[in-house]
């Protein structure tokens, strides 16, 4: 099984990635990376320990263990344990980093899932996708992708004006394989992933054939080039100040394929319009690798909603019947979204084979969580009042005998110490309020894309015939009433 350590020496391949206008020489060990970097490599260190094994990991046909996000459940009980492994992963970064390797995991496992529709398409190449997904699962590698073409001028297409010069393309082709040029947005996790997916989300026009294509490549292939965002970890004064943005800053990254060869062998579509589209929406996989993120988004609101609860009892407002009620309605929004999960589960159904959970129930959970999630963020806020700011600059305070006594007396709470005063609502700001959370409160807004797109995927995946239906069979089961004679008419008449 992989471990830890062999994941962090991996990252040391000469990957280009470049940050503060410098090219770190070590991803694993640089300020920027290291603390998210041991977060990962925490996740398969949990699942290599013994009493973990069985429930994080399954063994694959060629006898090797791994994450059981490769898994496809072909039961709704394999489904369950599936989600209870990923649930085990997820709590250890209390779902905040978004793009762990049980993401993209997912994506390729349902793509294997769905070869059907590779080899129907034209432009589709079924048994790149199998072997593929063979190779990253008995290596448990960690997955990225870049789906998103740059802003650039979104008033015109791919291929116009400004824009023609900016998306990843293919520009030549050869025996061996093909050559893209352009960028790609946003690689979240792109510098810690051991590789990434290029690939296209939206729907492509019929003269885009140059932009169809879906392909796998290490994040260290020959000019592959990372532009990562400033780092919040590289930031973070302490783990005491900022314990959340120590560990769990995931990174995100435009990356430029500056001329990238990419063999045959690791090209899912090619010049295929039709196909770069089906691959996502005709086999389940859009749906699938979303579910993880609503298993995540659910560690991740539990995990607030406790935090939401500790600040109320540090301050002694948990009592109070206006905070009770607020908390209240806090521990109902988890429980929509716990309700989700598992009523997408429950509903779930065949395709082939495997027992997938329920699209539409996905789609309506992330319509739902896309508001959801700003709405928490500004609870937390109003549980805390000041609280978040009137702390002490840093933990270097508590080490100074002049203050130090001083902030004993000052940050007072009926519940902790005040050094546990401080810890907690040091977490509390790295949570709602640091650079580190306002990224979250964008990222959990749109990760999914902009709010009319989701929406639209619910609509297109509720059951509107049904719904309908129940109108229609009541509608016409009455109607205006006959009358039994015209003298009522006359006499209103008159």
């Amino acid at each position: 099984m992989r471990s830890g350590a062999d994941y962090v020496q991996g990252l040391n391949d000469g990957r280009c990635v470049f940050l503060n206008g410098e090219r770190v020489p070590d991803v694993g060990r640089h300020a920027a990376f290291k603390g998210a970097a041991a977060s990962v490599a925490g996740l398969y260190d949990f699942q290599a320990r013994p009493e973990n094994i069985e429930r994080s990991t399954f063994e694959t046909p060629t006898g090797v263990r791994v994450s059981r996000a490769w898994q496809m459940p072909t039961s709704y009980e394999e489904l369950v344990r599936r989600r209870e492994a990923l649930v085990a992963w997820a709590e250890l970064h209390h779902g905040f980093m978004g793009r762990s390797p049980d993401h993209v995991a997912s994506t390729i496992a349902c793509m294997a899932a769905g070869a059907d529709v590779y080899r129907r398409l034209e432009g589709g190449r079924a048994g790149a996708v199998l072997d593929y997904y063979a190779y990253a699962r008995d290596r448990d590698l960690y997955l990225s992708y870049v789906i998103i073409d740059p802003q650039g001028d979104r008033s015109k297409g791919a291929g116009e004006g400004g824009n023609a010069d900016v998306a990843v393309r293919i520009v030549d082709e050869d025996e061996g394989g093909v050559t893209i040029r352009g960028a790609k947005m946003l690689g979240t996790g792109a510098a810690l992933s051991d590789e990434v997916m290029v690939t296209t989300l939206r729907p492509l026009g019929p003269t885009e054939e140059r932009y169809a294509l879906t392909a796998m490549l290490p994040i260290a292939a020959k000019g592959v080039k990372l532009m990562s965002r400033r780092s919040y970890e590289q930031a973070a004064t302490s783990a005491f100040d900022y314990p959340l943005s120590s560990r769990f800053d995931e990174n995100d990254a435009l990356i430029y394929f500056d001329d990238v060869k990419i063999p045959w062998d690791r090209i899912f579509v090619h010049r295929g319009i039709a196909a770069q589209l089906a691959q996502w929406h005709e086999a389940p996989v859009h749906a699938f690798q979303n579910y993880q993120a609503e298993i995540r988004l659910m560690v991740k609101l539990r995990f607030l909603v406790g935090l939401a609860h500790k600040i109320a009892d540090t301050i002694g407002t948990s009592a109070m019947p206006n905070v009770r009620q607020t908390l209240g309605e806090l521990a109902a929004d988890v429980g929509m979204i716990e309700a989700f999960v598992y009523g997408m589960e429950a509903k779930g159904s065949f395709y082939g084979s495997y027992f997938l959970p329920d699209r539409g129930l996905l789609y309506a959970a992330q319509v739902k969580g896309q508001a959801l999630y700003p709405r928490v963020i500004q609870t937390l806020r109003e549980l805390s009042g000041g609280g978040v700011i009137m702390l002490p600059s840093s933990v270097g305070d508590f080490a100074n005998p002049e203050i130090a006594d001083l902030i004993c007396r000052t940050q007072h709470s009926p519940a902790f110490s005040p050094e546990e005063r401080v810890q907690l609502f040091k977490l509390a700001w790295d949570a709602m309020g640091s650079e580190f959370a306002s990224r979250h409160v964008q990222y959990e807004t749109f990760y999914s894309g902009p709010r009319h797109v989701v929406a639209g995927m619910a609509y297109r995946t509720f059951d509107w015939a049904g719904a309908k239906g129940a109108v229609e069979g009541l509608f016409t089961s009455y109607g205006l009433p006959e009358p039994e004679s015209d003298a009522p008419l006359r006499a209103v008449a008159g």
